[in-house]
């Protein structure tokens, strides 16, 4: 696989560029914003625009006129001018014509033809000053992803032929040995082989808090070692690690673009003409009309319509108010795929989530043991470990972390039941192990109390009699709580539970969380089959919460697939369409509110802009507006919107 280095302008606002540059190629990413020579051509036109505005108004030199005024006046429109006239020249040659490039030109050259050239170096110069203030800010916008961008690692010290070398992350494979210093990244997903870490992973996850890992548990790749040095054994290939996954994700991001921009855009291409044909009617027509006609004075109105009609408001703003929602959600370790799934989380209504590795951790825990007097606590769980380190279950895995007192004992003999749990001999006593499905077949009598136990049992029998039993639970996630309160804060209408776990736990679970209603013990398609009922019913948009692979059927077939990203399978996360980078259900309820924020300050945008330039565009016909009013309906509108849309970057989301 080739390295490739990520750069920002593959980031350079694709939805910006849409109809704005008509896929021309042009870029209006002037480079680092901070470049003072990116500002001087606007700043020579302004200086020269004031001064001679200055001279005409004060009538301060007499030779200010004729070829002099027209020779100023034209030095300051180049500089502005020229750049525009050249990307509508280069788009005419490529078979389009109507662009915003076309309209600007026309518009100001046609003023410099009637005379009114400090109306001309205007047009152009707020043009200049407006593609300035949108460049600033798309680098704001891009600055969250941007910190995604830097987060991905150039280099890894592996560990080959007795020492350290430096390598691409891309040559390491699964199973070598990388080593990170203080400072550096981790280049790929691995387990920490030093005893403890203290992490910086606040560009995979969103957390600006240090993260504490201990020996044998996972890192991801793009985390900052914070304190030691410290080495790490690799479990995936750099193409499969987890920070290489969020960039692919971001830059394909802005390629799913809204039902919104996509209106726009189609709009753009049909709305432009038809302004240049109204141009000219608007020029000749009122000839057949109007008794005292003059052409300048038509001409210049229709002028103004052009200027006022050039529709950059909505070809900048748009495409940034959404670009600007993907990058503070990124911000809040929240990934949308595209700006569409933006436009979708408000109006989602009903939430449907998985239990394990949802609300759950995913990772079984002993909460209660419970021995008969023949056995002290210590002694009935060094039987039970005995017989567990035979086995492969996730829930041998929860016994063995218990801590027993005294030697290990071992098991021999062990062998499986198939469906009911292990039989083998430990110290010499025959011991079953297993369900009570185990117990009854070899007729121990097993303690009616078992009968009410929600959670996993794992019974215990020691030559012929029963020995106590352990019941093993699946922890909620510290926020579970917070996270249903939140959703419901949202205003969701309906909250559902579908696991595949049993249903008494499911049912358990829900009831603890206050969930709507819930359902346990279903197979995959069960729970597909269940969100296309949902979606049938009038008026609900279903968003489902999942993280296995098992989920990953009903997460594509749910209006908004959400994956939880840490500990979820890569087939979920591939297969939904917004990623909770944190694994916190709580960010489900900021999604919807970051989704209901980017779409409020789009729409007010196109308010703004048809509400503006509609009103304008009337005076401006009348003869009541000038080429100054159509510059504030054009640019000023322009601006206003963009600013509107950078706010996206300095909300709070609150919690409910």
């Amino acid at each position: 696989m080739k390295k490739k280095k990520v750069n920002l302008r593959d980031l350079d606002l694709k939805e910006h560029q849409g109809e704005h540059n008509h896929d021309d190629g042009h870029n209006h990413d002037h480079g680092n914003g901070s470049d003072f020579k990116t500002y001087l051509p606007a700043i020579f036109s302004f200086v020269l625009l004031i001064v001679g505005i200055v001279v005409d108004y004060f009538d301060a030199v007499p030779f200010f006129e004729g070829w002099v005024r027209i020779v100023w006046y034209t030095i300051a429109y180049i500089p502005v001018g020229f750049p525009v006239i050249k990307e509508g020249w280069n788009s005419i040659l490529k078979g389009d014509f109507f662009t915003e490039f076309f309209l600007m030109s026309i518009a100001t050259l046609g003023a410099f033809a009637i005379g009114e050239y400090p109306e001309g170096v205007a047009v152009m110069l707020f043009y200049a000053v407006g593609e300035l203030f949108q460049n600033a800010a798309v680098n704001r916008a891009k600055g969250n992803i941007k910190a995604l961008l830097d987060a991905r690692p150039d280099e890894a010290l592996v560990f080959r032929d007795g020492d350290y070398v430096s390598v691409d992350p891309e040559t390491v494979e699964i199973g070598e040995k990388i080593q990170v210093r203080v400072g550096e990244k981790i280049p790929l997903d691995g387990s920490l082989l030093s005893e403890k870490a203290s992490l910086n992973t606040a560009a995979i996850t969103g957390e600006s808090k240090p993260d504490t890992i201990a020996k044998d548990e996972k890192v991801f790749a793009g985390s900052i070692n914070l304190d030691g040095v410290i080495e790490v054994k690799t479990t995936k290939e750099f193409k499969d690690s987890s920070i290489a996954r969020i960039l692919d994700m971001v830059q394909n991001a802005t390629a799913r673009k809204s039902k919104t921009e996509l209106f726009i855009r189609k709009f753009a291409r049909i709305y432009t003409p038809i302004v240049v044909f109204l141009a000219i009617g608007l020029t000749f027509l009122p000839y057949f009309f109007v008794d005292d006609y003059v052409f300048r004075d038509w001409l210049y109105r229709a002028l103004i319509f052009l200027v006022i009609s050039c529709p950059c408001a909505l070809v900048i703003s748009i495409p940034l108010g959404y670009f600007g929602g993907l990058g503070a959600a990124s911000r809040n370790g929240i990934l949308f795929k595209g700006a569409s799934f933006l436009d979708a989380m408000p109006k989602v209504n009903t939430v449907v989530m998985d239990k394990t590795g949802t609300v759950t951790k995913g990772v079984f825990k002993i909460k209660e043991v419970v021995t008969s007097s023949v056995f002290t606590e210590a002694e009935f769980m060094q039987y039970l470990m005995a017989m567990e380190e035979q086995s492969t279950h996730p829930i041998a895995k929860a016994i063995l972390e218990y801590k027993a007192d005294g030697e290990d004992f071992e098991a021999t003999e062990v062998s499986e039941v198939a469906g009911k749990g292990l039989k083998g001999t430990v110290n010499g006593k025959t011991v079953l192990v297993g369900n009570k499905a185990l117990m009854t077949s070899n007729e121990i009598e097993v303690p009616s109390e078992t009968d009410s136990i929600v959670e996993s049992i794992v019974m215990v029998a020691v030559d012929g009699k029963f020995a106590g039993y352990v019941t093993i639970a699946d922890e909620l996630k510290e926020d579970a709580h917070k996270a249903i309160e939140q959703i419901r804060g949202a205003g969701i209408s309906a909250i559902i539970m579908l696991s595949g776990d049993k249903d008494s736990i499911t049912q358990q679970i829900s009831n603890e969380l206050k969930i709507d209603w819930a359902k346990g013990g279903l197979l995959p398609e069960d729970k597909l089959n269940e969100v296309e009922e949902l979606k049938k019913q009038t008026d609900t948009t279903v968003a489902f919460i999942g993280n296995g692979i098992n989920d990953a059927p009903v997460l594509a077939a749910s209006d908004v697939g959400i994956a939880m990203g840490g500990l979820g399978s890569n087939v979920a996360i591939e297969t939904a369409d917004v990623i909770i980078q944190t694994d916190q259900p709580s960010k489900i309820a900021r999604a919807i509110k970051i989704g209901r924020s980017t779409r409020r300050i789009v729409w007010q945008n196109i308010g703004l802009a048809f509400g503006v330039k509609a009103i304008v565009l009337i005076l401006g016909a009348g003869g009541l507006a000038t080429m100054w009013e159509a510059v504030f309906a054009d640019v000023g509108v322009a601006l206003l919107a963009i600013l509107n849309a950078v706010r996206l970057q300095k909300m709070k989301w609150q919690e409910y």
